[in-house]
């Protein structure tokens, strides 16, 4: 179920229950700066196929970063 974390529940959940971090936005910004340990799935690729490597046991954390 989604739910908002912020940045300092984000560090405890990816330390304490090894949740994967995906960056859902175009290779090309994810590959000028992204948080360290995250894969990229852009957005527009999000699907069954495209996140079926990420771990079903571990909390996923979904962001994007938008200078905007």
């Amino acid at each position: 179920m989604p739910k908002a974390v912020f940045r300092d529940e984000v560090r405890r959940i990816v330390e304490e229950q090894g949740a994967q971090l995906v960056e859902v936005l175009p290779r090309e910004e994810y590959e000028d700066e992204h948080l360290p340990g995250a894969i990229n799935i852009s957005l527009k690729e999000l699907d069954a196929q495209t996140t079926a490597g990420l771990r079903k046991e571990a909390p996923v954390i979904v962001y994007c970063y938008d200078y905007l």
